[in-house]
């Protein structure tokens, strides 16, 4: 098969997916591999050539590559995930609003371009989580314990190390914080089966619970199932919290890290291919068992693997 990869630059030196991309390389499949940030980019014809069976997109939240699958998307082309369903993820006030009105355990949500418009949330709101609409990784959340402290510097725009870190920029949500353990539960969607992590929580910064895998609650898996159908998802991630009142729904990602995948590079490939061949559809998804094998994964050398690389 003939695959292109859409992968930004924040991508460029990280196993997933360069492993993967190297996996299906061994294969025998070829693999292009686009840098969306740092390509002159022939869009027009790559596009209308059709010469690739599917593009998988990789980047950033708001990085130029969504555009671009969007693109192969609008003239039939397979795209993995589906190009909807990633911008109906990539943006968290429209997935919150999605999400609730399915009936998915989610938090109220608000919207502000500035975090000091959150100040007239009733202060029985508060703690707040806060966060950029289009954020990713974890970057620039916020627990605001008051409404005063939404007049910190840190929640001005520009704010964080360097600089860096513009929580005042684009569109930011609020949603009053589910109060937990502070390890918060990562579900994984690959290949049609769910595989539960648990992390500390980026809210909760000086605990020290090691990321390992963990049973999968069946109230949490019929949500990670259900989210997979609502947004037309195949390889995705969400993220919980148990709550007093249950499992809530914090955050959902397209193509995330799959860490503690057993096999991940392996599946991740596999799944891919599937639905290349088939076109991108929500499988039936299933809790994983114990780990099982998968075929051998190729180590993984220096650089990009063999293949056209623009």
């Amino acid at each position: 098969m003939k695959l292109c990869f859409l992968v930004e630059e924040q991508y460029r030196h990280d196993g997933m997916p360069l492993d993967v991309i190297r996996q299906l390389t061994a294969w025998g499949h070829q693999v292009d591999v686009v840098w969306p940030g740092r390509s002159l980019i022939p869009i027009s014809e790559a596009i209308q050539a059709g010469s690739h069976d599917a593009w998988v997109l990789k980047t950033v939240s708001g990085g130029p590559g969504l555009t671009l699958l969007e693109a192969a998307a609008s003239v039939g082309l397979t795209t993995v995930n589906d190009a909807r369903a990633i911008r109906g993820v990539r943006d968290k006030a429209l997935a919150a609003v999605i999400a609730r009105s399915q009936g998915l355990p989610v938090p109220v949500t608000y919207a502000a371009s500035r975090a000091q418009e959150f100040a007239a949330i009733p202060a029985s709101e508060f703690p707040l989580v806060v966060k950029p609409a289009d954020g990713s990784s974890g970057r620039a959340v916020r627990l605001v314990a008051t409404p005063e402290e939404l007049m910190a510097p840190a929640l001005e725009p520009g704010a964080g190390p360097g600089g860096a870190d513009p929580v005042g920029e684009g569109m930011l949500i609020a949603q009053p914080y589910v109060a937990n353990s502070g390890t918060d539960l990562k579900v994984y969607c690959v290949g049609g089966e769910l595989y539960a992590t648990e992390r500390c929580s980026p809210l909760h910064p000086g605990r020290t619970v090691p990321e390992r895998r963990v049973p999968l609650p069946a109230d949490v898996a019929r949500i990670v199932s259900r989210i997979g159908a609502v947004f037309g998802l195949d390889l995705y991630g969400v993220d919980i919290v148990l709550g007093p009142d249950g499992p809530i729904v914090v955050d959902i990602n397209d193509f995330p890290s799959f860490r503690q995948v057993p096999d991940a590079v392996a599946r991740v490939a596999d799944a891919i291919l599937h639905l290349a061949r088939t076109g991108a559809g929500v499988p039936e998804t299933v809790a994983a068992s114990s780990p099982t094998s998968a075929r051998t994964l190729v180590p993984a050398g220096s650089g990009v693997p063999a293949g056209h690389v623009r």
